[in-house]
């Protein structure tokens, strides 16, 4: 994202895992292989290699 704040322009990063990738982390109870349309068990070993969570970064120009 880009926005202006007081004359000076700001752009913003949101990382992390989100998103139907990151539905089986976030929601612990979802346990069979087709919860979250089939994105649990396509992504149970995503734990194996990351944690849930993002972090924003803000860059000014």
């Amino acid at each position: 994202n880009t926005y202006k704040h007081d004359g000076k322009q700001y752009i913003s990063i949101l990382s992390g895992v989100g998103g139907w990738a990151g539905i089986g982390m976030a929601i612990p109870s979802l346990e069979n292989e087709t919860d979250g349309l089939g994105a649990v068990g396509a992504y149970r070993a995503l734990s194996s290699w990351t944690n849930l969570g993002g972090v924003l970064s803000v860059f000014s120009l």
